[in-house]
C-alpha cells in the first residue's frame, strides 16, 4: 500500500507515530464540480475504519435526498443490524438558499449559525470521527457565519475528530489553518455542451 514520503519534517518535537496519528482540517475548494464527491469518498473510506460519521449539509435542500444521503443512511443501519463500519449522523441545515429563492434571508442565517452551534457542541463532545460540512464554504462568505471562530474551533478542537469542508471560494484563512486543501480546477465539464446534471452524477 502505497503510503507517501513527507517533503520535509518539521521541528515540532513529535514522533513520527505522533504526527501521523494527527487529526486533519480538509478542505475541498474551486469552481469545478467534485467537492462533495471526494468528501463523501474520504467519508467511506473512514466509516470502513470504524469512524462515526456527522454530515452537516449548509446548502443543499432539506427536501432533496440525494444519493449520498441514501447510501450513507444505509451504511448507518448497516451499521445497527451488524456491528460493521460505524454510526452515520446525517443532518441538513436549512432550505437549499442556493437555489430556493424564497425571501426571508434572516431565517437561513439563523438555521445556518445554528448549524454550526451544533457542530460545536458535537465537537467539544467527540461525537464523531469524521464531520463532513457540506458547502459550509458559503455561510461563512455570506458573513452568516464567523471565519475568526470557525478557525478557533477547529484548531482547539479535542480529542482525535477529522473535519472536511467543502464549496467555492474557501476564505484565506480557512485555507491557511488547514492542513490538506484541494482546489478543484475545471478542465471540461458538460455543462458547457448545454447538458443538464443527471441522476447518477450530479445527485
Amino acid at each position: 500500500m502505497p503510503q507517501g514520503r513527507p517533503e520535509r519534517v518539521p521541528a515540532d518535537g513529535l514522533t513520527t507515530r505522533q504526527r501521523r496519528h494527527r487529526p486533519l482540517l480538509i478542505v475541498h475548494t474551486g469552481q469545478m464540480k467534485g467537492k462533495s464527491t471526494a468528501a463523501f469518498g474520504l467519508a467511506l473510506r473512514a466509516w470502513t475504519a470504524g469512524l462515526p460519521i456527522g454530515v452537516f449539509q449548509f446548502v443543499k435542500s432539506a427536501k432533496w435526498r440525494v444519493g449520498e444521503e441514501n447510501a450513507f443512511r444505509a451504511l448507518g443501519e448497516a451499521y445497527e443490524r451488524t456491528g460493521q463500519g460505524a454510526p452515520v449522523a446525517w443532518h441538513k441545515m436549512g432550505e437549499g438558499w442556493s437555489w430556493i429563492q424564497r425571501g426571508g434571508e434572516a431565517d437561513h442565517a439563523a438555521d445556518a449559525l445554528e448549524g454550526w452551534r451544533q457542530i460545536q457542541r458535537d465537537l467539544a463532545a467527540q461525537r464523531y470521527g469524521l464531520y463532513v460540512l457540506d458547502e459550509f464554504t458559503y455561510p461563512m462568505k455570506w458573513g452568516w457565519v464567523d471565519v475568526d471562530e470557525v478557525v478557533a474551533t477547529l484548531a482547539d478542537r479535542p480529542g482525535f475528530q477529522h473535519v472536511v469542508i467543502t464549496g467555492r471560494d474557501a476564505d484565506p484563512r480557512l485555507v491557511a489553518a488547514a492542513d490538506l486543501v484541494a482546489e478543484l480546477t475545471k478542465v471540461k465539464h458538460p455543462m458547457d455542451a448545454g447538458q443538464k446534471g443527471q441522476k447518477g452524477i450530479e445527485w
